[in-house]
């Protein structure tokens, strides 16, 4: 009978492997474009007995019904753990599987937190998703509105974090008379030239955060210019 058992257990971890599998790959050849994107695997032994089978001591941080994050070591190197909760992954049965795929672009640096990330449709510069998802404060108030999801709407995603990044402070301040507005002044000698820096770097953020979306530069665009910032001598 516990023989039955096990290979019952087996049987079932098999499909799911083959379902989950698919599901993944399709996400992954979709996303790479023919190029190889080798993505280095771990086995859930291997990540239990890292965590100690997820034990406090390892957490990181987590979101609430989303999901929770661990640290450990795994052959001699630290990594960084997404655990997806079951509720999450019924609600969003292919977020974890995006996840990964956009995690594991570029070899550098990512962000994170990709689950709910969108890929526009070949050859259309808008999507419409139900159910506005992001952070409050950074999200296009048009795709608020709407629902309509462009690719601008990072574009203004972006322009706020440059503002943030700029001034130091949070994405969203309330005055006394609803929105509060102060003049940002950049100090420095004659020599320096970060002062005539940071003032393109901010009309390049307000551009960003145009109200219109024909107002706002393409990324492709805010790349190129954050690049002449750097490195040009005002």
């Amino acid at each position: 009978m516990e023989c039955w058992r096990r290979k019952k257990e087996k049987e079932k971890e098999r499909k799911w492997f083959l379902k989950n599998g698919s599901i993944f790959l399709q996400q992954l050849i979709a996303d790479c474009n023919g190029v190889s994107n080798p993505i280095r695997m771990f086995s859930s032994d291997q990540i239990s007995k890292a965590t100690d089978h997820f034990d406090s001591k390892f957490y990181l941080h987590d979101i609430p019904e989303a999901f929770t994050w661990y640290t450990a070591v795994i052959e001699g190197r630290s990594y960084m753990i997404k655990r997806f909760t079951n509720k999450w992954h019924q609600i969003h049965p292919v977020a974890p599987y995006n996840d990964i795929v956009l995690s594991s672009r570029n070899g550098m640096a990512k962000l994170t937190g990709l689950s709910k990330a969108v890929t526009l449709p070949e050859g259309k510069t808008w999507t419409e998703e139900e159910h506005a998802f992001g952070t409050y404060g950074y999200m296009d108030p048009i795709y608020i509105a709407t629902d309509r999801l462009t690719e601008y709407s990072d574009v203004f995603s972006f322009g706020i974090l440059m503002l943030v990044l700029l001034t130091g402070r949070p994405p969203f301040l309330v005055g006394s008379d609803g929105v509060r507005g102060e003049p940002i002044e950049f100090g420095g000698d004659s020599n320096d030239r970060r002062p005539g820096q940071m003032k393109m770097f901010l009309n390049l953020a307000l551009r960003c955060c145009e109200e219109r979306n024909e107002d706002r530069p393409k990324m492709i665009s805010v790349a190129k210019e954050i690049k002449l910032i750097e490195t040009r001598i005002i």
